[in-house]
């Protein structure tokens, strides 16, 4: 089947990629996918006292339910971080920030 421009039909899928990437936002989009895996990433040890609230730039914000966990989570952002960028190496974080969840 062929278009009225006489070339087959692309998907969507396609389309939309190759417009994110015109439009410089294609790997901010793959980073901001980070917010839907993070239970997934961390395991439900850590995903339930933590929320992916948000990514700015290369920088995943994450809001921690007490300070005893977010001093813990501090010294493992490295791993944390490495485990995160494995589903993502052509839009990976550089950075993690942890901060207290303001609902206690």
């Amino acid at each position: 089947m062929r278009g009225s421009d006489g070339k087959a039909p692309s998907k969507v899928g396609s389309f939309l990629e190759g417009f994110l990437e015109k439009q410089g936002i294609r790997e901010q989009v793959e980073r901001v996918g980070v917010l839907e895996e993070w239970s997934e990433r961390v395991g439900p040890k850590i995903a339930e006292v933590t929320r992916a609230r948000s990514v700015a730039e290369r920088t995943l914000f994450v809001e921690v339910r007490s300070s005893a966990w977010l001093m813990e989570l501090n010294m493992m952002k490295g791993r944390i971080l490495a485990r995160l960028n494995e589903s993502r190496p052509e839009a990976p974080l550089e950075k993690l920030v942890f901060v207290l969840s303001q609902d206690g």
